[in-house]
């Protein structure tokens, strides 16, 4: 019975897609990283499978009988076993670095003329957005719990997304090590003061997600959260003329960061 349930067990969506977040078609990389993750989780079950079923015979075929004494025969070495625990595991391990590279690669690919291009800045402890195109900014600030928590989510800053447009997204901190991750998009990226990182995606399905910083920056750091809303390309245009509306007309710059005497920064402040 314990068995039957173990293999009906298998067939539910979520080991299906290895315990992740329900992301599949959320972005044109998402069902990449399922299928590599899920894989991944499978062959090392099956060898962990393998390796407690090999323990679990040794331990029965080869256990004291009733009467025995002294120590059984010694063996100094054997050559199939210790070849077998050399290639076995040598061939998992490039196995898994080839088809990571293969995924990594085309997850890091840069998109030549996306259709979006944003700047995302993280600063202790919330976020900026330039929206870069149509040149319209967003200031955020952390997430403000005021009585019921339930409304914390309506308190963050929100980057809207046209849904099956390319977007690039360039990301910069202002002060120290940020790292900007969309839970259902299953990637993350780190933010550095006086570097930039880019990330090229499409998402593919309207909906909200949630984002949050996954890099411990300091007191309020389980504050830094934003969502992230995947909209049709009129309501996306309809949030850059609202912004517009409301005097957020230019590009939120570098004169606000609070290290200014990193490399390539101003000469005269660095002296």
């Amino acid at each position: 019975m314990l068995g039957v349930s173990l293999l009906l067990a298998g067939c539910s969506p979520e080991m299906q897609r290895g315990f992740l977040p329900d992301a599949a078609g959320v972005t044109n990389h998402t069902d990449r990283i399922i299928g590599l993750w899920s894989t991944s989780w499978i062959v090392l079950l099956a060898v962990g499978a393998l390796s407690w079923g090999l323990m679990g015979w040794a331990l029965i075929v080869y256990r004291r009988r009733k009467g025995e004494t002294g120590l059984p025969a010694q063996m100094r070495y054997n050559m199939p076993i210790e070849t077998l625990f050399t290639v076995v595991p040598l061939i998992l391990v490039i196995g898994f670095f080839a088809f990571t590279a293969r995924d990594m690669t085309a997850i890091e690919a840069k998109t030549e003329n996306p259709d979006v291009y944003i700047e995302v800045i993280g600063k202790q402890w919330s976020w900026d957005f330039n929206y870069v195109d149509d040149n319209v900014y967003y200031s955020g600030i952390q997430a403000q719990v005021v009585g019921n928590q339930d409304n914390v989510l309506e308190t963050l800053p929100t980057l809207y997304l046209p849904v099956g447009k390319t977007v690039q997204i360039d990301l910069s901190s202002r002060d120290v090590i940020h790292s900007f991750w969309v839970v259902e998009f299953l990637y993350k990226k780190d933010m550095f003061p006086g570097h930039t990182n880019s990330m090229f995606f499409t998402p593919l399905k309207e909906g909200t997600y949630v984002g949050k910083c996954a890099e411990l920056c300091g007191e309020y750091h389980s504050m830094m959260l934003f969502n992230v809303e995947v909209v049709s390309q009129s309501e996306y245009d309809s949030q850059m003329s609202s912004l517009a509306a409301q005097g957020n007309v230019g590009q939120l710059s570098t004169e606000y960061d609070r290290n200014q005497n990193l490399p390539g920064g101003d000469p005269a402040i660095r002296g």
